[in-house]
């Protein structure tokens, strides 16, 4: 069986987002197109039935994806974001249902305590943003947890996108809501973005092989605004031959000793 197209991975994925409770399958069906790109990523890379990671995925489709098109699927996250405040743990029945292990753990602060050699890939999408200290020993912990020839997937906001490149001058292009920084007692907003450069110096600093940088455009796509929605569908993929202009970047890269 070869792996699944983007058509049959995006049924999938709409049909898990109805399995969420109400008032959080609107959002995820939203993201069937991101998270589509995301699961194309990793079945390229893993073999069928590879065991996978993914970290502060929150309740997100992702891992219940992975899990659903056959991978051995393992969810980490610390669940503080409002939406499990909020809802508790019927926001993660469908993963239960489907079997992602699911592990309440803070990385940053403690770190994983994972079997050496033990995944096929290990993934983290827009959550390096948020973490408060360096991510340094996290990611050798990771590195030393996926097999020999293993795959690391990195995803973040670009923090020198062409949109912020073009805004900024004028004022505009804040990382975080006012609200969410000052009124909240603990902040969960962007506390550094990378950009190219610091996703290929994170790669060198692992000794990752066969490294790539891809861009794209996610933000754009959902924009409340249809000026930018028409704006992010034409220039898409002209951005996209230089993942430094693009809003979403993306890490590649595999463990030596296949």
């Amino acid at each position: 069986m070869g792996t699944p197209g983007t058509t049959e991975i995006a049924r999938h994925l709409r049909e898990l987002a109805r399995e969420y409770p109400d008032a959080l399958a609107g959002a995820q069906l939203t993201d069937v197109p991101r998270i589509t790109f995301h699961l194309k990523l990793l079945l390229g890379l893993v073999p069928p039935g590879g065991r996978v990671a993914d970290i502060g995925g929150g309740i997100g489709l992702f891992s219940l994806g992975a899990r659903a098109l056959g991978c051995e699927s393992v969810l980490v996250d610390d669940f503080r974001d409002a939406v499990n405040l909020q809802h508790g743990i019927a926001a993660l029945e469908p993963h239960r249902k489907h079997g992602v292990e699911i592990v309440s753990r803070d990385v940053i602060a403690d770190g994983v305590e994972f079997e050496p050699a033990g995944f096929d890939a290990i993934t983290s999408f827009d959550s390096l943003e948020h973490w408060h200290h360096s991510p340094k020993k996290l990611l050798h912990q990771l590195i030393a947890a996926l097999k020999p020839g293993g795959w690391l997937i990195l995803g973040a906001p670009n923090c020198v996108n062409m949109r912020k490149r073009i805004t900024v001058p004028w004022g505009r292009g804040k990382w975080s809501g006012m609200g969410e920084w000052y009124e909240q007692p603990v902040f969960r907003g962007h506390v550094r973005e990378p950009d190219v450069r610091d996703l290929r110096y994170i790669a060198r600093d692992l000794k990752l092989k066969a490294t790539r940088v891809l861009g794209r455009n996610w933000q754009g796509r959902v924009s409340p605004r249809a000026l930018v929605r028409a704006l992010t569908a034409v220039f898409d993929l002209p951005l996209r031959m230089n993942p430094g202009w693009c809003a979403d970047l993306y890490l590649l890269g595999r463990k030596s000793g296949a």
